[in-house]
């Protein structure tokens, strides 16, 4: 890995991850990273770790496919589908969001991180009585 550019860096270790290799974060994020995403606002490397020890911790299976990605200067855009399995959630079916990520670099590891994806489709939809109202405000709405 050491000679790839630090977007594919980033798509290798996203492909594999999972909670017994969470270490390779420090592969790709400074120790003062700023991971947002519509759910959350995360700190530091030891905090990201902690989100992903959690999240790994809920779900029976988690995995990122990454289907496209670019740079420009020190930023970079990635877009990807994330399947995954929770036990309380659409009958422990795998659910698939798709969204995106703007990655920006400082040197060879990402300084800030912010995730965009629908919240609904990720876990509102598919919470029992919460998935069927917001189910039909969408079919009113659309």
């Amino acid at each position: 890995m050491d000679n790839q550019l630090p977007v594919d860096k980033f798509v290798d270790i996203y492909q594999k991850l999972n909670n017994s290799n969470l270490d390779l974060l420090s592969e790709i994020y400074c120790d003062d990273i700023q991971f947002t995403d519509p759910m959350h606002n995360i700190n530091g490397i030891v905090e990201l770790r902690k989100y992903f020890a959690n999240l790994y911790s809920n779900v029976t299976h988690c995995q990122f496919d990454i289907t496209d990605s670019f740079s420009v200067a020190n930023n970079a855009f990635v877009y990807w589908s994330m399947h995954y399995v929770h036990p309380k959630l659409a009958s422990g079916n795998t659910i698939t969001v798709q969204g995106h990520s703007k990655l920006t670099f400082n040197g060879d590891k990402i300084i800030e991180h912010r995730d965009y994806f629908n919240v609904g489709e990720l876990l509102y939809q598919h919470i029992p009585l919460l998935g069927r109202i917001i189910k039909l405000i969408d079919k009113r709405a659309g």
